[in-house]
């Protein structure tokens, strides 16, 4: 019997951690045991705990997911989401070297400033204008210190059939508000959660059959595309009324009109070549897998 590759997840009910337990339900990904542990057992604000379930486990690989994304609530609360995105994943590369094995940490867009005027590649500058940013590029910077034996993959505007995010919430206002203004001059690439997890997998496939330096190190992985939060509420409304869904007629404001306490990169668009050609992985179109996981929301409604 071929025995199954362990990966331990971070996390239990992100987006990206149940997206990963749907997408290795599928025959191609029979060979991995995928072990999401989360709060109590593992807490990245209790540093010995990330440990002692590392040893637990003893995994082949470690899936880095579980993050503190409150973007706003950072602003006042940075300590504590410094010890989540930072610290905790500073331990978990302690313990990955510790064990010899690959760490896959998943990141953000938001470790720019958003000033550039085409999509971000890996070697741009980085500059956050958030907690939220400015934590997780500690982290970053925590893990690629910690061991050479590491992915950072970078994505943006993450949304699923899970959880909380944009998509859904247009969904769920659709149903009572016939209009919606929505941020028009903040522009980005919408990713799916359900598309990250594949790549994800794929990413760590590689790095468990191959020790190439180049495989290693900080990557983009977003949807193709670009849109405002604009052009993306509208394609879901779109999407939704064909499929007997709600809708809405949206309006475009600016960010102005819409203040939030964490500021938002105004151009949030990531280029995704250097994925592509180095592990083979380019996720699809937006607006493909939008309109996949719209339909599915409104066939079951569990948007609301």
């Amino acid at each position: 019997m071929i025995s199954k590759l362990r990966y331990l997840v971070t996390g239990l009910e992100g987006q990206v951690v149940r997206s990963l337990i749907e997408q290795c339900s599928r025959p191609e990904y029979n060979l991995i045991e995928l072990i999401p542990v989360g709060r109590p057992v593992l807490d990245l604000e209790q540093l010995d705990t990330i440990k002692s379930t590392v040893d637990d486990i003893k995994p082949d690989l470690i899936i880095s997911a579980a993050a503190y994304t409150a973007v706003d609530q950072a602003e006042s609360n940075e300590e504590t989401a410094r010890r989540v995105n930072a610290l905790g994943p500073r331990a978990l590369a302690e313990s990955a070297t510790s064990r010899n094995i690959p760490i896959v940490h998943l990141s953000t867009d938001y470790v720019f400033d958003g000033t550039k005027s085409a999509p971000y590649v890996e070697s741009d500058p980085v500059g956050p204008v958030s907690a939220y940013g400015r934590t997780k590029l500690e982290g970053e910077r925590y893990l690629l210190e910690t061991t050479h034996n590491v992915v950072i993959l970078r994505t943006a505007w993450v949304y699923s059939p899970f959880g909380k995010n944009f998509a859904k919430t247009m969904l769920r206002v659709g149903e009572t508000c016939d209009a919606l203004n929505i941020v028009a001059d903040q522009i980005g690439n919408p990713t799916s959660a359900l598309d990250i997890a594949d790549g994800v997998l794929k990413v760590a496939c590689n790095l468990i059959e191959s020790s190439a330096p180049h495989l290693r190190g900080v990557f983009h992985m977003s949807g193709q595309g670009d849109a405002s939060w604009a052009d993306f509420a509208a394609e879901i409304f779109r999407i939704s009324a064909a499929n007997g869904g709600p809708t809405a007629g949206v309006g475009h404001i600016s960010t102005v009109d819409y203040p939030t306490p964490a500021k938002r990169p105004a151009n949030s668009r990531l280029n995704s070549g250097a994925l592509r050609t180095t592990h083979g992985v380019q996720l699809p179109p937006w607006q493909d897998s939008t309109q996949n996981m719209i339909k599915r929301l409104v066939a079951t409604r569990s948007y609301l």
